[in-house]
């Protein structure tokens, strides 16, 4: 079986608090990718950054000082378009997920995870030297995906500069997480 996972493509990083134009260009690649893969089968799942109120408060908002993806909001919300009803969404409230795994794994049915092994888990999203490099690292960490190859399109990433983003697949080449579509 193979997944891909998207994530925090929403409308904060989009045309929101932290819009972004490189964000906003990779928009058609990622519709194009995430109907693609859902055409050969792939199980798709969204990870939506998910902030409050007091977000400020928090360290991480100590440290990007500009609220975003409050839920409930606009900003929170997924890119219009992308997510079916039967997609399985993931709130997470850092950068990375600590237990992005068992999220994963929690959103497959019984008969998925006893017939088929997990043979790749591809990311796309925002932002690639955030929550997308966060991501891929905490899942190459995970003894249980051992065989699992994890990889990343680049097409489908914007990070928050160019040279965030390019240093962002540059670890997770050094991490082997697979890394395609780098022009």
């Amino acid at each position: 079986m193979k997944i891909l996972v998207v994530i925090d493509v929403q409308n904060d990083f989009i045309d929101g608090a932290l819009a972004n134009a490189d964000a906003q260009a990779a928009m058609p690649a990622i519709r194009e990718k995430v109907n693609k893969c859902r055409e050969d089968g792939y199980k798709v799942i969204f990870t939506r950054d998910t902030h409050n109120i007091s977000y400020l408060d928090t360290l991480e908002g100590k440290y990007l000082p500009y609220p975003h993806c409050i839920k409930f909001t606009r900003g929170w919300q997924i890119a219009k378009g992308l997510q079916k009803d039967s997609d399985f969404v993931i709130n997470k409230e850092r950068f990375g997920c600590s237990d992005i795994i068992h999220q994963i794994k929690s959103s497959l049915t019984a008969r998925e995870l006893a017939e088929d092994e997990i043979e790749e888990i591809e990311l796309i999203g925002f932002c690639t030297d955030i929550c997308v490099v966060s991501n891929a690292l905490i899942m190459k960490a995970d003894l249980s995906l051992d065989r699992t190859i994890i990889s990343c399109d680049a097409s489908c990433c914007a990070g928050t500069s160019k040279a965030a983003h390019a240093a962002a697949l540059n670890v997770m080449r050094c991490c082997q997480v697979e890394v395609r579509n780098d022009y």
